[in-house]
């Protein structure tokens, strides 16, 4: 069964009241679980579970710290172009907004690659609009080619492809590919995404079955939190994850948190997600898989971003521009959105070791082998002065 079936057979209004209907007890038979499934995954994120909270955090932290040890993977987006022929209600690139567009060119992309080896850093995320009649395969494999021997482990973030087009990326070097759905409720999909080929929500969501067939090592999912329902698109992208490593088994597989920020021309949020429902959706899906990885940006706050450390995360963004050209050609071209988080990768690695983690620089499989594990848990893990009020 394909996950294009088994979407349409799971309805958002049936799934959402699901969710708000569980108990106590369902929150209490799922921390007890000693292998959880996508009905302890909704009883976790329910309502239910806010009181849960300090109990889902100790169990997430030992779980994470189990699997990936007391590491925190660093990496920083490299934005080539903000060229883009979709119309999204939500983003700063959107085709209509009237803003001076920019693609990086060779020589351009190497004095921001200079830029970011200068700082340490060794995993990289190409970001792009999607244009297809400029930042399209060629591109993206001459970027490739460009600045392969550069970095231990090249991600990106660009227009969904076909199979073929992430065979050939995967051939040039490309270690992980993210696409996120943005909201899995296909009936208001199309008003957030009214123009361009972003606006086909079933060849979106088939994706990550193109990236899995294409071999690319490790996909990347998430829904843009402040769209809709964030516990209802939570489990969406749950029921996804648990399809996709059953598909694709060979494949590592990563969930990011993005909350929706500022930007040029767009909507505010329909939904606001909270911080400390933030740090329930973190450790819920921590407790529903041990072995996914974890990303939170600069997208969220200096203060949020002290404190998750041990709640789960396996991944942070540092020093992040988002616009292309933002850390040397062109610093002040219009970002994608306002990043929270204006730290400097110097003071991110610093934050990282003095919570007694180690930052590491570069993929998993080659530094996770050499990382020390281990260290001792200090006070109580939900003692953040997180509070529900703090939002974008």
């Amino acid at each position: 069964m394909t996950f294009t079936e088994i979407f349409s057979s799971t309805n958002w209004d049936e799934a959402k009241a699901s969710i708000y209907a569980k108990n106590a007890s369902d929150v209490e038979r799922a921390l007890s679980s000693k292998k959880r499934n996508l009905e302890d995954f909704k009883a976790l994120i329910s309502p239910a579970a806010e009181p849960y909270l300090e109990q889902m955090a100790q169990e997430s932290h030992a779980l994470t710290k189990k699997r990936f040890g007391k590491t925190i993977q660093l990496y920083t987006p490299m934005y080539l172009s903000n060229e883009c022929n979709n119309i999204c209600t939500y983003c700063g690139f959107s085709f209509d907004n009237k803003i001076r567009r920019k693609t990086l060119t060779d020589e351009e992309i190497l004095q921001e690659v200079a830029y970011l080896k200068a700082h340490g850093f060794n995993h990289i995320l190409l970001v792009t609009g999607e244009a297809n009649q400029t930042v399209h395969v060629p591109y993206f494999k001459r970027v490739m080619d460009l600045i392969r021997n550069e970095f231990a482990n090249i991600s990106i973030e660009v227009q969904p492809l076909e199979e073929a087009e992430y065979c050939v990326l995967h051939e040039a070097g490309v270690y992980s590919v993210l696409v996120y759905q943005e909201t899995y409720h296909q009936d208001v999909y199309k008003a957030y995404h009214p123009k361009g080929k972003k606006s086909n929500f079933e060849y979106r969501l088939d994706t990550p079955d193109r990236c899995g067939r294409a071999g690319i090592h490790k996909i990347g999912l998430g829904v843009l939190l402040g769209l809709e329902d964030w516990r209802t698109d939570s489990f969406f992208c749950a029921l996804h994850l648990d399809y996709l490593q059953k598909a694709y088994w060979q494949t590592k597989y990563s969930i990011s948190f993005p909350r929706m920020r500022p930007a040029e021309g767009i909507i505010e949020p329909n939904v606001i997600v909270g911080d400390r429902e933030l740090v329930q959706l973190i450790c819920a899906y921590r407790l529903l898989n041990e072995d996914v990885e974890l990303s939170v940006s600069t997208r969220e706050s200096e203060h949020f971003r002290n404190h998750i450390i041990p709640l789960g995360v396996t991944t942070m963004s540092a020093g992040s521009k988002t616009n292309p050209g933002g850390y040397v050609v062109e610093p002040e071209s219009l970002e994608q959105f306002e990043i929270s988080d204006e730290r400097s990768v110097e003071q991110i690695a610093k934050l990282i070791q003095d919570a007694g983690y180690e930052a590491v620089w570069k993929d998993w499989d080659r530094s996770f082998i050499s990382s020390p594990l281990g260290g001792g848990q200090r006070g109580r893990i939900t003692d953040l002065t997180i509070e529900t009020d703090d939002h974008v």
